[in-house]
């Protein structure tokens, strides 16, 4: 295989014959390209061809299974995709259009070690990309990606006999049954269900009504233009539509999905989206009830009360703090046998006995009205108003420039360690811990934080801060942290601020 090109010229010969991928399309946990401006369809196959070849490489068994979302370029990308695979001699078994849990799901109820789902997850169209895996439930991480970068951009994708095409009928059908069981609601639950006009159009409605949930439908028409918006439940644009469709309807709650459906959003009965980690704590303690003694794992953004809970330490709960991003994340809660991931970008990794360790947002809806009816006298702003208080900022962004930030990060976490082991206060108060699997977590002694790591994606560093005592707590430790982000000369304004 030649290596292919970093970029070809729009409506030239070469653009339809000569492969054609930039190079900063391959991410940390999956790929992600402008189409047709930084991948072309030969660059696609070229992809299908690296990762065939990786797959032969590990020695897993050549066989994989395909989905696509609805978008109107998907379906050529994902058969540009399945040719490389066959060149590869790989098995492919083509589920269509699908959800990416769904895809997840097909790796299970097809028995078949790989997955490859074509989608540009929650992104605006124009873009395409592919999640990808060999080790249900899990997908790639940075390892697996960059291994993959090198094949595909060293040209060093192998053809193999054997390759073979098979369309599977039943998928989607199968994951509905899967997530429904034979469960029915025992109290009327009026429900908003977003979806954005994305591929959760053709799920989620169906799910809730199977279940005996009152469907109240928003946007749930099939459409790839996104006529409305763009499908993703943490933009302020969905949220609030959801709560203005609560509010007019009189619905118990609103979910949201976004484009690939491994994402939901909440919001409650009085128009208040609560954000995911908090609706974590929420499941956690319904989930803990069932399983007490269970292990919970929280990205280091999340909120502190999965340790500080009360109610959760009550029932022996036990918090693990990880790294932010899904592939971390499900490897995690796989790792060391926890039965829920909580991640505050509205990822939730529910295990086995409750799902399958992927993050699926219909699993997350299924299990959200699961809890309100072994709560029937409860609303879910009841639910929301019984936790503790906490004050948080929003996620803020400092400028980091990509080739510097991690350096910077490294000096910082020396510095915020340093402060945890001379007994210095911070925010006026002893530092209990410093959890520095990403980034720095200072934990104070009344499970108040701060955090600063660096972004995956973007030239930025990441802080958030919480308080369990109050608004000036919460600003104090802000202060103290940013002074530390300070001491180094290369870090520039953040994009907001408290």
């Amino acid at each position: 295989m030649t290596k292919p090109l970093p970029e070809v010229t729009p409506n030239s010969w070469s653009f339809l014959r000569d492969a054609m991928i930039k190079p900063t399309g391959f991410r940390e946990y999956d790929a992600r390209w402008k189409y047709p401006e930084e991948i072309n369809l030969p660059g696609m196959t070229a992809l299908g061809l690296g990762l065939g070849t990786q797959m032969r490489r590990r020695g897993i068994e050549p066989v994989i299974a395909v989905g696509n979302d609805y978008r109107d370029y998907s379906l050529a990308i994902k058969n540009a995709l399945m040719l490389g695979l066959m060149q590869a001699g790989i098995r492919v078994k083509d589920i269509g259009p699908a959800l990416s849990p769904m895809a997840y799901f097909a790796q299970f109820h097809l028995d078949v070690p790989a997955v490859a789902m074509v989608t540009a997850s929650h992104n605006p169209n124009g873009w395409t990309g592919v999640k990808m895996g060999f080790e249900r439930p899990l997908t790639h991480g940075p390892d697996e990606m960059s291994e993959l970068r090198d094949i595909v951009l060293n040209g060093e994708g192998l053809p193999h006999e054997g390759g073979s095409y098979e369309f599977v009928e039943g998928i989607k059908e199968a994951y509905i049954d899967d997530l429904v069981g034979d469960f029915k609601m025992s109290r009327p639950l009026k429900v908003v269900c977003a979806t954005g006009n994305g591929t959760a159009s053709a799920f989620a409605p169906e799910i809730f009504e199977r279940i005996g949930v009152e469907v109240v439908p928003s946007h749930n028409r099939l459409d790839y233009t996104f006529p409305n918006y763009n499908p993703n439940p943490e933009a302020m644009e969905m949220l609030h539509d959801m709560a203005a469709m609560v509010k007019s309807s009189g619905a118990d709650m609103a979910l949201g999905f976004d484009g690939d459906g491994d994402r939901c959003g909440v919001v409650d009965d009085e128009g208040e989206e609560i954000f995911a980690d908090k609706v974590g704590v929420i499941m956690a303690r319904d989930l803990a009830k069932l399983y007490p003694g269970s292990t919970f794992v929280a990205d280091v953004k999340s909120t502190g009360l999965f340790a500080s809970d009360p109610e959760l330490q009550a029932l022996g709960v036990k918090a693990d703090y990880w790294k932010t991003g899904h592939s971390h994340m499900k490897r995690r809660v796989k790792e060391i046998g926890a039965l829920a991931g909580f991640e505050k970008s509205g990822h939730y990794f529910l295990a086995e006995p409750v799902g399958r360790g992927y993050d699926c947002g219909m699993r997350v809806a299924v299990e959200i009205c699961k809890l309100m009816d072994r709560n029937p006298d409860q609303s879910m702003s009841d639910l929301r108003k019984a936790l503790p208080k906490t004050w948080s900022t929003p996620t803020m962004s400092p400028y980091a420039a990509d080739t510097e930030k991690y350096d910077m990060l490294q000096r910082l976490v020396e510095k915020l360690v340093e402060k945890g082991n001379t007994g210095e206060t911070f925010a006026g108060r002893a530092i209990k811990e410093v959890v520095t699997v990403n980034g720095a977590r200072v934990i104070l002694d009344n499970g108040s934080w701060g955090l600063v790591r660096a972004s995956s994606n973007t030239p930025n560093l990441v802080v958030v801060c919480e308080s369990s005592e109050s608004e000036a707590e919460m600003r104090a430790i802000f202060a103290d942290i940013d002074a530390v982000i300070r001491t180094e000369p290369g870090v520039g304004d953040y994009d907001q601020t408290i």
